[in-house]
């Protein structure tokens, strides 16, 4: 693309406002608050997608190898996060977590769970069934089970709300249905015929974050995968449960497993999946299977799976195997049985609003990106996997992002 002509100008665009795209927009102007800063986001309100349809949960850091981004940034974001929140008035609840195995065979999993978290420096305990049964009664474990005191919950769209505010409050702008059709370094151009010229441009487009950086010539051997999770909320008052109940995760795949967790009110909840998206913005529940289907996404996507099922990284037949059943939800509440043997299905019979992951995929290797992924130049800057945890770790990876740009 070449650069249009320009009617504005911004000392820094950033592309998306979910929680990464404001983060970073807010660690800009705290280091140059005389700069011009716009937010363009092309949906209508605040934490459409999943900045505000994920769990909540602020992660403590322990899943992580000692050498990535996520295992620094995690730790550090959790402290951040919960400083934002008791600024800005937004509720955190202290619910802990406890990881439990299902079966005896997964001990040495869980051993190299509390390895890592002893590596990272996080707090976490190794405890017995006795210990479990005094922190969270409903849970059960085989012999041992973790203990993160610093995993915690709040509001996710109402973080996003308050970092927005914020962002306002030090001059940016937020713009919100404004769709970015065209970028290129030095310029944005959006649908709404506004053209931009910017001295820097920040990609934190969540889902389509492969195709603008593409715009730029970045990212080019990367693919955006999409992963449908769903929710299913109990209806036990709240309280009832009062730790977030995790399983030991697959090392092979990116994510955590169906869990339970409490919601900043005290209610219980059962999920994610990570069954297999169609489209980038598959939100799609039996009953609406063509709810915004989008074709061109699903050619596109149809034509990256087959690198992906041939990766040798990750058992991708069995994923699929074991994650499309999970539409059913007397299926995925039997999962959390596993862990919480008192869950019914009766219990759990309202269907919480359903998210998309933005996996990102190495094409050449057929590898799911595990860590946070980066790319950029002197002009622009590419949220390429900005991954779960990014709710948790949004201000320390705006920290770490903007300090290697800003000089």
């Amino acid at each position: 693309m070449t650069s249009p002509p320009n009617s504005a100008k911004a000392d820094l665009v950033v592309i998306g406002g979910g929680i990464v795209g404001l983060a970073l927009a807010d660690a800009w102007l705290a280091a140059r608050p005389a700069d011009s800063v716009v937010v363009y986001d092309k949906e209508t309100r605040l934490a459409a997608h999943a900045s505000g349809r994920n769990s909540g949960v602020l992660h403590a850091g322990f899943y992580y190898a000692p050498d990535s981004l996520k295992a620094r940034l995690t730790q550090q974001g959790n402290a951040l996060l919960r400083e934002f929140c008791h600024e800005s008035g937004v509720q955190i609840r202290e619910t802990g977590k406890v990881v439990v195995t299902t079966s005896p065979e997964q001990m040495p999993a869980l051993l190299e769970l509390y390895s890592r978290g002893q590596a990272n420096g996080v707090e976490l305990s190794l405890i017995n069934e006795s210990d479990l049964a005094e922190l969270e009664p409903l849970a059960r474990t085989h012999g041992h089970a973790l203990w993160s005191p610093n995993t915690a919950v709040s509001d996710p769209a109402a973080v996003v709300e308050a970092l927005a505010t914020r962002v306002r409050s030090r001059k940016g702008r937020v713009e919100m249905g404004t769709e970015v059709v065209g970028a290129g370094p030095g310029w944005v151009q959006t649908a709404q015929g506004g053209r931009v010229s910017a001295g820097h441009v920040i990609n934190a487009a969540g889902l389509f974050a492969d195709r603008v950086a593409h715009w730029f010539g970045m990212g080019m051997d990367y693919r955006m995968l999409p992963f449908k999770g769903l929710y299913w909320y109990g209806s036990w008052e709240p309280g009832r449960l009062t730790r977030h109940v995790y399983p030991v995760p697959d090392p092979r795949n990116p994510f955590l497993g169906v869990h339970l967790t409490v919601t900043v009110d005290g209610r219980a909840k059962i999920g994610p999946t990570a069954i297999p998206a169609l489209w980038r913005e598959d939100y799609s529940v039996p009953g609406s299977w063509v709810d915004g289907f989008n074709a061109a996404d699903a050619w596109e996507i149809a034509r990256t799976y087959p690198r992906f099922l041939r990766s040798p990284h990750h058992d991708v037949p069995g994923l699929i195997r074991t994650e499309v059943p999970k539409y059913s939800r007397k299926h995925l509440v039997k999962q959390a049985a596993a862990l919480v043997p008192s869950v019914s299905h009766k219990d759990f019979t309202k269907r919480g609003q359903p998210g998309v992951r933005a996996q990102l995929l190495h094409v050449p290797t057929g590898k799911l990106e595990m860590d946070f992924v980066v790319e950029g130049d002197e002009r622009s800057t590419h949220m390429l996997n900005a991954v779960s945890p990014a709710w948790t770790s949004a201000l320390a990876v705006a920290n770490h992002v903007v300090s290697g740009i800003v000089k």
